[in-house]
């Protein structure tokens, strides 16, 4: 059972990497490799800590501007 857990959350987290990352230009982040590297990375922790990337992240998925 914790296997399948895992193997969910390693979907989950490579899923919305993928989304933020090809959606990236639609926010309002500065376009640069290393910004787009880090955000994509880093999406769990920040879209939970702070509401202007959680505004962006939904903007990469959705296509809101």
């Amino acid at each position: 059972m914790g296997e399948f857990i895992t193997f969910g959350l390693i979907v989950i987290y490579i899923g919305g990497a993928w989304k933020f990352w090809t959606g990236f230009s639609r926010t309002n982040f500065t376009q640069s490799l290393p910004n787009r590297i880090g955000l994509s990375l880093l999406w769990p922790a920040l879209f939970i800590v702070n509401p202007s990337y959680r505004r962006n992240f939904q903007r990469a998925l959705k296509g809101r501007n």
